[in-house]
């Protein structure tokens, strides 16, 4: 029976099992929404093309699933495409579908035509434009084998309009084309024996292995073998203020083994490691690990324990800060409230943001993390959320942001009101872009910090203006009820918090 290829389109991505389609209408791509209905094919649309992709982004971290964006072509493809670094350095399996250009007008001036593959290949594992409607399906099908095949990452596929308009008689792929080619190869038996007869072994993971999965497997591995196993994903690298004291556990290895991990700037190229210790990368991947790692015999050490207590370190005063009266709140406080709230099983903490992104993941923790990733950009956590709670409808949501962060996709609050996310967003909002600012007090001095100061907006209005739940906090007192209310709101909520202009947390001891 002959269908359109907009039809081939969205039955292929039902086919193979997707479940949401994170999108923003246009021209190009009007007919994959009609082709949706009939293949049941639900369409979650959003206010910024960016916003479809880090949806599909967190989707992916959360559920191991492919996370598809649909946008359309030209501009609205130029403002997913940052999205899509977010996505490589995270190593997080997404394919970006644009509309494009009629394939008989290129090169003569087409509405919107730009050269789509071109601009997403270099924060992509794969991108290129689809050459028939007849191959529309057999493209996707590779488009979503190759995002999760190996190492993770987003893939992108331009579709001409006339493709998708065009009557094609073609069968949908199988499901299983649609399924990763392999995966990573496990552990040898060189590296397992390297570890083995280590005194001071380290395993390091990469981002792909950060999600509630990678860390369960992992922690099985540190009890089979009584290897630190440690996921690095943070752009702070060694200075991860959730990985407490990691600088001085690196510095203290003899062996390491980067389990799919660079050896990049996160671990200053290598220099974290003393000079004498024995660095080794390896494909990331659970793999046979377990199988491999339980045929051997692991000495007891106290290695483990002294590890896991440096990354747990925080500074004892901590436990007794108090903020000031009359405010604002201290971060550490916000935290201590914020992590009454995800006690809970299955519950997730997004934290994005520059400083208090920081000091978020240095109070908060929970089963479930999505962090703004290796690539350092910031934006990310209000479509993150979103994401989040449809992976996880039943579970708590906290994103923790900053001020800066929160007014790149501020208008996300209307996709998640129309689309009963109840999460709940807490803005950290000290009036400023902090890192930044700390980096030119550090570099410049006070009187030349310039062009980082913002206003004390209160986001807690822009929120219900949105139609969400409101609440403005300015002294720690305040906290505690406000995040109560928020969390009986029944719909997606906004804190604003104003905080403490603070560097974020560098632990040493002493």
């Amino acid at each position: 029976m002959g269908r359109r290829g907009a039809d081939i389109v969205a039955r292929s991505l039902a086919h193979a099992g997707t479940r949401y389609l994170f999108a923003l209408s246009g021209n190009h791509v009007m007919p994959v929404f009609d082709a949706a209905l009939d293949a049941a094919l639900p369409i979650v649309h959003v206010r910024h093309e960016a916003a479809a992709v880090h949806m599909a982004d967190a989707w992916g971290r959360l559920t191991g699933e492919t996370g598809v964006a649909l946008v359309t072509g030209g501009p609205g493809h130029a403002n997913a495409v940052s999205a899509l670094y977010t996505a490589l350095a995270a190593e997080s399996p997404v394919v970006l579908l644009s509309g494009h250009a009629p394939s008989d007008e290129i090169s003569k001036g087409a509405f919107q035509e730009m050269a789509q593959a071109e601009m997403a290949a270099p924060a992509c594992k794969a991108a290129w434009t689809v050459r028939s409607a007849a191959s529309l399906g057999e493209d996707l099908a590779r488009a979503m084998r190759m995002a999760r095949t190996g190492r993770p990452g987003p893939v992108h596929l331009s579709l001409p309009t006339d493709f998708l308009e065009a009557a094609v008689n073609t069968e949908l792929p199988a499901k299983e084309d649609f399924l990763p080619a392999s995966s990573f190869p496990g552990m040898d038996e060189e590296i397992l024996d390297g570890l083995q007869k280590a005194k001071k072994p380290l395993l390091i993971a990469g981002p792909a292995l950060g999600n509630a999965r990678g860390r369960a497997a992992l922690r099985e591995f540190e009890a089979v073998t009584r290897v630190p196993a440690i996921v690095m994903e943070s752009p702070r690298g060694v200075s991860d203020p959730s990985l407490g004291l990691l600088a001085e556990v690196l510095a203290g290895a003899d062996v390491a083994v980067l389990a799919g991990k660079r050896c990049d700037f996160t671990l200053r190229f290598g220099a974290a490691f003393a000079k004498d210790c024995k660095v080794i990368e390896a494909d990331g991947g659970v793999g046979d690990w377990l199988a491999a790692a339980a045929r051997k015999t692991w000495a007891k050490s106290g290695w483990l324990d002294e590890v896991r207590a440096a990354l747990a370190f925080r500074p004892a005063p901590w436990r007794a800060l108090a903020s000031k009266a009359a405010g604002p709140v201290h971060p550490v406080e916000v935290g201590r409230a914020v992590q009454k709230l995800l006690e809970a099983p299955g519950a997730v903490l997004v934290a994005d943001g520059g400083e208090f992104g920081q000091w978020s993941q240095a109070t908060v923790n929970a089963p479930h993390r999505i962090i703004n990733g290796v690539a350092g950009s910031i934006g990310a956590a209000l479509p993150f959320a979103a994401a989040a709670k449809l992976a996880l409808p039943g579970s708590t949501v906290v994103a923790m942001m900053g001020d800066g962060t929160v007014g790149f996709h501020a208008s996300e609050l209307d996709t998640a009101v129309r689309g009963g996310l109840a999460y709940i967003a807490v803005v950290g909002n000290d009036a400023c872009w902090n890192a930044e600012y700390q980096i030119q007090l550090r570099d410049y001095g006070a009187a030349r910090a310039q062009g980082l100061d913002l206003l004390p907006t209160r986001y807690d209005q822009v929120a219900a203006g949105f139609g969400a739940h409101g609440e403005h906090v300015e002294r720690s007192a305040q906290l505690a009820p406000a995040l109560e209310r928020a969390a009986g709101a029944g719909r997606v909520a906004c804190i604003n918090v104003m905080i403490e202009r603070l560097a974020a947390p560098v632990f040493r001891r002493g």
